[in-house]
């Protein structure tokens, strides 16, 4: 009866049943994977958007399939400010979320059974994103020496004949690190003479730990290049669906990419009215999140470093920013093995690192986004446990 693209194992995972379990004890539990700028102690008024929302202009439906103008030169004054790129709204194309947006990108570039490839580590949303369009992904693995690292060999090595596109996130999710510009021009220049788009994911661009790094719409492609962001991580409303996808390259390629995008979205036509109205005021909320987005992000990210600090089996793996860290703990078994033991023994939940496609069995992933005490609090428990398991 179901399709095979939807042949899941739902099962629960036996890292989820072994947290389920602890949680309905009477033992406390501290979750160190809690990513959502929502549920995470920030302060923020929301009465301008409230008010924007409840705006009758809301009322009459005007679609748009690009969405309305208004609402798509809000983001060309976000880029003016945070990047200082002035960009074309006609280059814009709104969604309700990013995965909306690779999906009709992996549409735009991909027949069923084409290929593209990205970097692992990775996140694992894409693998159904792809599979729900009948699309195959091609890992190619990052290496780690005091930093991340591109293998253009194994970049090389994982391009096929039906390769059609490379995804990228900049910064990465988990690892937290940029693109260089190095491998910036050399990504531009592989899918410029392959024929390929690339695909940027750009949706923690702004929150680096020194300095500000440029998007790649700042790049002079030579390449179909599509960079996606979005509410959810630039103001920290998950809740507010919407997203975009920005146009950038040679004239030649974008022109028929936007035409064909323009049929897409205007079968979907999925974005509300109230918010592309409300989007100005949306977009607005990152003046008053993102300070203290990043303020707990470097505050967690100090404690971690002194706790790890009085004790040598635990280390840190370098990060330029996003919201995660990664700690190395002794490969004495896989990552998932040694997450469910720490729920077990300490009552603290973190990802392994196989979630995310770590080679190594060594390695879990902890968010930076938990307010500070719960966090502190939560490696300590982490690092006391893993001398036990020595």
């Amino acid at each position: 009866m179901f399709s095979r693209r939807t042949n899941w194992d739902v099962r629960p995972s036996p890292l989820s049943e072994s947290w389920d379990v602890r949680r309905q004890g009477l033992d406390s539990c501290i979750d160190l994977t809690v990513s959502n700028p929502s549920a995470a102690g920030f302060t923020v008024d929301l009465s301008a958007v409230a008010a924007a929302l409840s705006d009758g202009a809301g009322a009459p439906y005007n679609p748009s399939s690009f969405g309305q103008l208004a609402a798509r030169q809000s983001v060309c004054d976000y880029y003016r400010e945070a990047q200082e790129l002035e960009l074309n709204p006609g280059h814009l194309l709104l969604t309700v979320s990013t995965s909306e947006a690779y999906s009709f990108l992996f549409r735009l570039l991909c027949d069923s059974g084409d290929e593209v490839l990205f970097l692992q580590p990775s996140y694992p949303l894409f693998d159904f994103l792809a599979g729900l369009d009948d699309v195959v992904l091609g890992p190619a693995a990052l290496f780690y020496d005091e930093g991340w690292h591109l293998d253009r060999d194994a970049v090389l090595a994982a391009i096929t004949t039906r390769t059609k596109a490379v995804l990228l996130v900049h910064p990465n999710n988990p690892t937290g690190h940029f693109i260089s510009a190095t491998d910036r021009r050399w990504f531009n220049d592989l899918c410029a003479e392959r024929g390929f788009a690339l695909i940027v994911d750009e949706v923690f661009l702004d929150y680096s730990f020194a300095g500000r790094h440029p998007s790649f719409l700042g790049e002079p492609a030579k390449a179909l290049t599509f960079v996606l962001s979005g509410l959810s991580k630039i103001s920290g409303l998950p809740q507010m669906k919407l997203a975009w996808i920005a146009a950038h390259g040679p004239d030649e390629l974008v022109k028929p990419a936007l035409e064909r995008l323009d049929v897409i979205a205007d079968t979907f036509l999925s974005l509300s009215t109230p918010m592309q109205l409300a989007l100005p005021a949306l977009l607005d909320v990152r003046r008053q999140l993102q300070p203290q987005i990043l303020q707990r992000l470097g505050t967690n990210l100090a404690n971690l470093d002194g706790q790890l600090g009085q004790q040598k089996l635990v280390t840190r793996l370098k990060v330029e920013g996003g919201w995660y860290a990664v700690l190395r703990i002794p490969e004495l078994e896989d990552s998932e093995s040694a997450a469910i033991r720490l729920v077990s023994a300490a009552g603290v939940y973190v990802h392994p690192g196989s979630f995310f496609g770590f080679r190594s069995g060594g390695m879990l992933v902890v968010s930076l986004l938990i307010p500070e005490d719960t966090f502190a609090k939560g490696i300590s428990l982490l690092l006391k446990h893993i001398q036990d398991f020595e």
